[in-house]
This record gives C-alpha cells, structure tokens and sequence, in this order.
C-alpha cells in the first residue's frame, strides 16, 4: 500500500448529497486497506431536501450501487420519469415536452430531426412531440424499460429517471454506507483546526469537544459552505444576472389530477412552478425573483394551483445562482449546495452531486493532494456548471412572454456567448452541436429549441437524398409505430403496484 495514500476521509454533513458520497466512495474503495469514511451531520441542522426529480444518469449511480430497482421504488416512494413537460412557457397556453431518448430514427447519416424540418416546409404541421416515444407513453401514463436489444424499435433509445423522495433516499443510502463501513458522528461542528504549514484542514471540532481528524474533507454542508468558503475561501461566481430567480416556496400536497411519469414546469408571473407527482404525494414549489415578487404573493400563488389538500407548511429558501470558483482547494472538495446551485428547472441537483463524486473517484488523491489534477477537477466542475446555465437561460430566452416585468427582461437578456452561437446556428441551417462531453445532448437542445419556439433557417441537404413523398411517407410510418408502441407499453400505475408499492390518490 502506498505510504501516502488517504487514510481517514471526513464528510461534513449528511442530507442527498453527504449520504450519495459515503454510499459511492464506500462502495468503490470501501475494501481499500486503512480507509476509514466518517460523516458528521446534526440532527439540529435541516436539509434542503426538496429536489425529488432527477435526470437518466441517476440509474447508473443506482446500479453501480447495485440497487435493486423495485425495492429502491419501494422504499423512496419513487415513481419513473420520461422528462419534463414544460407548461405556458412560450405563452399562455402553450405546452410542450422535453423527453428522455430520442426522436423518430436518424436517416442517411443524419439526424431525425432535419427530415422532419424538410417535412414541415413540405406542409407537414404535425408537433415534433409525436415522434417521442417518451412523450407520447409520458402523456399517456405508461412506461416501459428502454430495450437495446431491439435497435429497430423505438424503446431501444428509451432514456428515463425517477421522481423520490429525497429523505427517504438519503435515509436508503446512509443504510447502504453503514453497512459498507462508514462511521456517522452526531454532532455539530464548532470549530475547524488547519495545519500551519499547508494551510489544509486537519480536524474539526464539534459543539461536544470531540474532535474529528480527517486526511481528505468532502463539504456536504449546503450552502453556508462551512469547509470551502468559510476556511478555503474558494470564491463564488454569481450568475444572478442571467438566472434572476433567487427564491423558492415549497410545499407537498396530497395526491390529485394526474400521475403521469413526467415532472412538470408552470410558467409563473416571476418564475415557474414545479410538479412532481409521487406515489403517496406530490412535490410542489415556486421559483421565483423577489425583486418582482414578494414571498407572500409567491406562497399564496403556490397553495392556489395545487392539486390536492398541502400537507405542510410553506417552506421558503434563498439561494444565488452560480458556482464556487474552485471546489476543490487543498484537501476539501464541495459536493452539492456547498459547490454551486443552479434552479432546479431541468432536474440537475442530484446529477452534479453524482458528476462530482465520479470526478473525485477518478481523480482520487494522495495525501500529496497534486495541484495539477486538482487545477483539473476544478475545471470540469466550472464546465459543468456553465453548460447547465445556458441550458437554463435558454428557457427563459427564448419566449415570446412580455406580460410581466420578469419575463419582458427575460426575452431581452443577451444570452452567453456559448448559447448565443447555438441559438444563431440553429436558427440558420438547423444544427445542433454538443460541445465536448456537456450533460445535455442535441436532443435535448433540440426539444426546448423547438419547444420554445426558436425557428430553424433550413435543414441539413442530405434530407434531399429522400425524395419529398418518401420524407413524409417515412415520418407518417415513424409517427405510427411510436403511438402503437406506447400504447402497448403497460400503465405506471400497474407496474409500480406489481413492484409492491402503495399508491394513494389519482392515477393518469
């Protein structure tokens, strides 16, 4: 074993985010020789705990923790997600759908969608919407496993997620931790001891004297970031200019209207409301800018569009929208609220979670701590964040709403640069480009382009190689199979009580 290596790894804090790094980190290195994983939380201190939805990449975490995924069901109260209908965004009444997989089936070397640009100049009006199996089965309440065994049908593109329970997450993955070894410490933290000549943490102290030594300290602390900027002053970037919403109200309430595997977003006067339909609840919030909106008006907005009776209070958190600089800086890496917060408008909390953990996995350091590998890390991290931010601001950007305040300065906004030149490329030939290796694909981009209203100036020339009868014979053809395919694809509702699951209220 290498004399270097870290020995004792501290998680400060528990929550969505403490909890997946002590089940991932254990699980990869647990068996490692002299590695002890200790986390600190205090019951005191509360969780945000209200981001329940989540985007493809959380099945691959799952798996690699090899969670059974009924029983995972089971126990979070989880139902599926086959993404995000985004409702009165464009305008009052408009409503579209951002899927999970793919649309139609890529022709000639090209993308689906370029045959479909052709089909609409050719007097074709049907939505882009119809040629998502995701949308169609979504909108039906029916949900099936993507199938890549069959390359000609349209499950094999199939992407999907789920919407849980973040307590009852977490709680399923501290029981997963424990039993892979990790150590938790009840206490709240008081103090932080840094050694003299690194300028690295070396221990903190919690509010009962005892001390809490540590080789490599991951920040779960949320926002405060007690670790990265209350001792390493890792800086914040603000991004408030572009994502003006700073505020949020939620609330659960019970069950009622539809339960449908989609998450969904309602344009509001200053912002947007979430839906997120559970087995036993649903998850309910308002994003909002308090410089058009007071806290009171935003709560009684929310409790007035609710499909069912709240089961609480009215929960309010601020937040600013941005990054910390670096999140990793001598031996503290941030993870979750402590690195960064971005709305939660495309479901993206949990995945930067889970992107961290797998970066620092990858980059796991010796007590040497490498300056070049970790100048690395930051950058990925900043990358992250700045891809997931025009993604954002395309939403926002591009709406024809000039009925309030808020989204008359939304339109104006000057876009970043990075979208800037995705909106102009789009808008002149129809192409979409996926820089590096950012979360979100072209069909992503694509579905909110378009969704959105952004209008293409052409389409690929290779969509020529087909001549127009057979374009719009083949999209007819593409058209039919994905509805005759969702409607064989079995209700959510059936599935999860074959899983055992307890549903209350409506189903779709």
């Amino acid at each position: 074993m290498r004399q270097d290596a870290i020995r004792r790894v501290v998680i400060v804090g528990g929550g969505t985010a403490g909890w997946m790094a002590a089940a991932g980190i254990s699980r990869i290195l647990g068996d490692m020789p002299g590695l002890s994983i200790e986390l600190v939380e205090s019951e005191e201190i509360g969780t945000v705990g209200v981001g329940e939805a989540t985007i493809p990449q959380i099945v691959l975490f799952n798996t690699m923790l090899g969670l059974d995924e009924a029983m995972f069901m089971r126990e979070t109260r989880a139902t599926y997600k086959l993404g995000i209908e985004f409702v009165d965004w464009v305008r009052p009444g408009h409503r579209y759908v951002h899927p999970f997989g793919s649309y139609g089936l890529d022709m000639k070397g090209i993308e689906f969608h370029h045959f479909w640009l052709k089909g609409r100049e050719l007097g074709d009006t049907t939505p882009l919407d119809a040629y998502s199996l995701a949308i169609v089965a979504g909108l039906q309440g029916r949900f099936g496993h993507p199938r890549p065994d069959q390359p000609g049908s349209p499950l094999s593109k199939l992407g999907y997620a789920f919407q849980f329970d973040a307590g009852l997450y977490a709680r399923l993955l501290r029981r997963l931790a424990e039993a892979n070894g990790v150590r938790r410490t009840e206490g709240r933290i008081v103090g932080v001891d840094r050694d003299g000549e690194s300028g690295h943490v070396a221990a903190v102290t919690l509010a009962s004297g005892a001390r809490v030594e540590g080789d490599l300290f991951i920040d779960c602390s949320g926002f405060r970031g007690l670790l990265i900027e209350g001792e390493m002053q890792a800086g914040f970037e603000d991004w408030r200019d572009w994502l003006p919403c700073d505020r949020a109200v939620a609330v659960p309430c019970a069950n009622g209207g539809e339960r449908q595997p989609l998450t969904r977003s309602t344009a509001r006067a200053a912002g947007w409301q979430w839906r997120i339909p559970l087995q036993h609840r649903i998850g309910n919030g308002y994003v909002y800018a308090s410089e058009h909106l007071s806290d009171d008006e935003a709560a009684a907005t929310l409790l007035a569009n609710l499909d069912g009776a709240p089961l609480a209070e009215p929960r309010f958190l601020r937040f600013t929208a941005g990054h910390r600089r670096r999140a990793w800086v001598g031996n503290v890496v941030a993870l979750g609220l402590a690195g960064g917060f971005l709305e939660p408008l495309e479901s993206t909390s949990i995945h930067l979670v889970q992107s961290a953990i797998a970066r620092l996995l990858t980059y796991w350091p010796t007590r040497a701590f490498d300056q070049r590998e970790i100048d690395r890390f930051n950058a990925a991290h900043v990358e992250d964040y700045r891809d997931i931010r025009d993604f954002l601001v395309l939403h926002y950007k591009a709406t024809d709403r000039d009925d309030t305040a808020f989204w008359d300065y939304c339109r104006t906004l000057p876009p970043p640069p990075g979208l800037a030149d995705k909106l102009a490329i789009f808008a002149a030939n129809g192409r979409i480009f996926r820089e590096h290796e950012e979360l979100f694909t072209e069909t992503s981009w694509l579905s909110v382009m378009v969704g959105q209203g952004v209008r293409a100036g052409g389409y690929h020339p290779a969509a020529d190689l087909l001549s127009d009868a057979e374009t719009l014979a083949r999209l007819g053809h593409i058209r039919t199979v994905v509805a005759e395919t969702a409607h064989l694809l079995a209700r959510q509702d059936d599935i999860l009580a074959h899983y055992g699951c307890t549903l209350t209220g409506a189903a779709a």
